[in-house]
């Protein structure tokens, strides 16, 4: 009975704290990671599957219009009319600045040839078991596992915002002498409303293994 109540309340707080836009239980990639520097963090992801669409846009629009494809999939837009529980972090990255195929969950220039936003799959499904998106517009990709660095930061998201911080990892990889393989990216953990001090925000860039 009590574990009943437990549950029940740790529903409802659940809830509550999801109207105001906290994050609660959301699943995230498996990776292990160790400290870099005071700011900076290294992890390791493991092979993981994302569903992606490329949006011809400007940064912003091109994140809400990914997120909405995005979203109408997880939710049942889909060839089996499954719903996939959402993860965190949604990622956005130029599309003309990496293989596709290769990438990981904002560069620091705009991509010439739109923008790339994924969603990354729970752990639980395979590409033999995920539904296949009913617009031909989003796709399943398999991620290999890679090392990555990653800045944290909360407020905006805006281009304005994201780009101190781009510079921030940049200077940082290059005093301990860590080679960037590619493009920053941006990885964001919660829903727009949430407030922007509580947001948690984060520029990631792929670098050697063993780093």
């Amino acid at each position: 009975m009590l574990q009943k109540i437990a549950s029940t309340i740790g529903q409802v707080v659940g809830s509550a704290l999801g109207v105001v836009g906290i994050r609660v239980g959301t699943e995230e990639p498996p990776h292990t990671s160790r400290r870099l520097t005071g700011a900076v963090e290294i992890r390791r992801y493991r092979p993981r599957i994302a569903a992606q669409t490329v949006v011809d846009a400007d940064e912003e629009e091109a994140r809400q219009e990914g997120f909405r494809r995005l979203a109408r999939y997880i939710f049942g837009g889909n060839g089996g009319k499954k719903r996939v529980a959402m993860t965190a972090p949604v990622s956005q990255s130029p599309a003309g600045s990496q293989k596709i195929a290769m990438t990981a969950p904002v560069s620091s220039t705009p991509g010439s040839d739109g923008w790339v936003v994924r969603f990354f799959m729970p752990a639980e499904w395979t590409m033999d078991t995920l539904p296949e998106p009913d617009d031909d517009r989003v796709t399943l990709t398999e991620v290999p596992a890679e090392t990555v660095a990653v800045l944290r930061f909360s407020g905006g998201r805006g281009r304005g915002d994201v780009q101190p911080q781009i510079a921030a990892l940049t200077e940082a990889l290059r005093a301990e002498g860590i080679e960037m393989l590619g493009e920053p990216m941006t990885w964001f953990y919660d829903p727009p409303w949430t407030l922007a001090p509580l947001r948690r925000n984060e520029v990631v860039v792929a670098v050697p293994d063993g780093s």
